[in-house]
C-alpha cells in the first residue's frame, strides 16, 4: 500500500510530502482494531527478513498483563484454536485472504466458529519467547507473506483545517 501525505500552505508556498510504502493488504484500516485494548504497548516492532528464510520478526510483540482477553482484529472465521510448538496459538483468516494470529493465547472459540471485529478470542497466557514480561505476539499474512499488522491499525492521517484570524 502506498500512503501519500501532502500538507499545503498557500499563504506561505509550503509543500511537504510524504510517501511511504508498506505491504499491507488491500483492505480498510477502518475494518481493523488492535487485539487489545486500549492499544497497547509494541515490545518488539514487525521485522522482515530480506528472503523467507532468514530470521525476522513476522509480526509485532505487545505488552499486557497474564489473563487479559485477547481480540479478533476483524471479522472473519477462527481456522485454528490449539497448541503449536507447544504454545496456545488462536488464527483467524478474514476476507481478502489475510490471516491473523495470536500467541500464547488460552482460546475461548474453537475452529469453525464465525468472530465479529472485538469478540474475544481467548486470554493471554505467559511464555513468549524473547518478552522478558508477559506479551502477546500478533501477525498477520496473506498467503506465505507476512505483513506489518500494525499497518492495519494505524491512526487516521492528520488534516489541518483553517484557523481563523490574521495569516501569518
Amino acid at each position: 500500500m502506498n500512503i501519500r501525505l501532502a500538507l499545503r500552505a498557500s499563504s506561505i508556498g509550503v509543500v511537504v510530502g510524504l510517501s511511504l510504502s508498506t505491504a499491507v493488504a488491500s483492505a480498510a484500516p477502518s475494518d481493523f482494531t488492535w487485539p487489545l485494548q486500549p492499544k497497547p504497548r509494541i515490545v518488539t516492532p514487525f521485522d522482515r527478513p530480506d528472503q523467507n528464510w532468514l530470521p525476522g520478526h513476522r509480526g509485532v510483540d505487545l505488552a499486557a498483563d497474564e489473563g487479559r482477553p485477547v481480540l479478533a482484529v476483524a471479522d472473519g472465521t477462527v481456522v485454528f484454536a490449539g497448541s503449536v510448538a507447544g504454545k496456545p496459538v488462536v488464527s483467524v483468516d478474514h476476507p481478502g485472504g489475510l490471516r491473523s494470529t495470536y500467541e500464547p493465547v488460552t482460546a475461548s472459540v474453537t475452529a469453525g466458529t464465525r468472530v465479529r471485529r472485538g469478540t474475544v478470542l481467548g486470554s493471554l497466557a505467559s511464555g513468549h519467547d524473547g518478552c522478558s514480561s508477559t506479551c502477546l505476539h500478533w501477525g498477520i499474512r496473506r498467503g506465505r507473506e507476512y505483513l506489518d499488522p500494525t499497518a492495519l491499525v494505524r491512526t487516521r492521517p492528520i488534516r489541518l483545517k483553517p484557523v481563523d484570524g490574521p495569516s501569518r
